[in-house]
């Protein structure tokens, strides 16, 4: 299945929207009836979503490995454009009830972003760093959560920042061209409309070593992994391995990635999805997951 970079791009202009997400121990699916799917860690209530409808799109919020507690949060966004929310809601993160006209949501460690069809942005959760500060965005058609900072992509392919920038993650002003973003713990990703990808942030891992790429359709960014969909259906992975998340030269037929903590999920042509990585708490027991709605479906 061949995707061209210029049809990414117009993807993203009108607002894209993930049919699979990863978590820190949980990953969900949209049906293609709009009722929702999720399995692993539920100790939080973030996999009650069975009773869902008429969703559109899904986030899962994602929280580093060092951290233990296991929080995390799932957000659909329903086709009468609010928002819908379960599982930790300790900084508030899940009280997106009062949203409206949203055309796509992002999920980060404590907080949830959600853009609205005239372009500007919304944010609820925790704000120690500065991650929520997106009120005074405009022009906006993409966003992105990672753990502590918040990007979003302008209409003219630039991109905006705002959050802990200890790493330099936010050090992304400078980009031009932009098609789509993906942001990790301490790292952000930017896919160029040519294809290539560039990334600013922590490297431990070799997380950010993406520059070789080439033909690339679609990013995603788990805590310190980075993955990307190539144009040919294949996906190429770089970053901390240390569960297999990296594992992925093998896949084939992808349409759209997901990455979670220590976990990566892609969704294949025929609505089945794959995953490798950390499967603890079952996160990758998606192997039964049939009839998942395709991207721009």
């Amino acid at each position: 299945m061949y995707i061209s970079p210029k049809v990414a791009e117009l993807k993203v202009k009108r607002w894209p929207k993930a049919t699979i997400a990863a978590g820190r121990r949980h990953t969900v699916g949209l049906k293609s009836d709009g009722t929702v799917t999720a399995v692993g860690d539920n100790k939080y209530g973030q996999c009650d979503i069975s009773g869902w409808r008429d969703i559109l799109a899904v986030a899962a919020g994602n929280v580093h490995m060092a951290t233990n507690t296991g929080n995390a949060h799932t957000i659909g966004l329903k086709s009468d454009s609010t928002v819908t929310a379960v599982g930790w809601n300790k900084h508030n993160q899940c009280d997106v009830n009062d949203w409206c006209d949203i055309v796509t949501v992002a999920a980060g460690w404590r907080s949830t972003v959600g853009l609205k069809s005239d372009g500007t942005v919304v944010a609820v959760g925790r704000n120690n760093e500065g991650e929520c500060n997106v009120s005074g965005w405009h022009d906006i058609v993409s966003v992105a959560a990672g753990d502590w900072h918040t990007i979003g992509l302008k209409m003219d392919g630039t991109v905006v920042a705002v959050g802990n920038n200890r790493y330099r993650q936010c050090n992304a002003s400078g980009w031009c061209d932009i098609v789509a973003i993906a942001a990790g713990y301490l790292h952000t990703i930017g896919l160029k409309s040519n294809g290539t990808v560039t990334a600013v942030g922590d490297n431990k891992y070799g997380q950010c070593d993406v520059s070789g790429w080439c033909d690339i359709v679609t990013v995603a960014a788990g805590s310190n992994h980075t993955i990307g969909l190539k144009a040919d259906g294949t996906v190429a992975a770089v970053g901390w391995n240390v569960y297999g998340q990296c594992n992925v030269s093998a896949w084939s037929d992808i349409v759209a990635i997901a990455a979670g903590c220590a976990h990566t999920v892609g969704l294949k042509a025929d609505g089945t999805v794959v995953a490798v990585g950390d499967n603890e708490y079952g996160q990758c027991d998606v192997i039964g997951w049939r009839s998942i709605q395709l991207p721009g479906n």
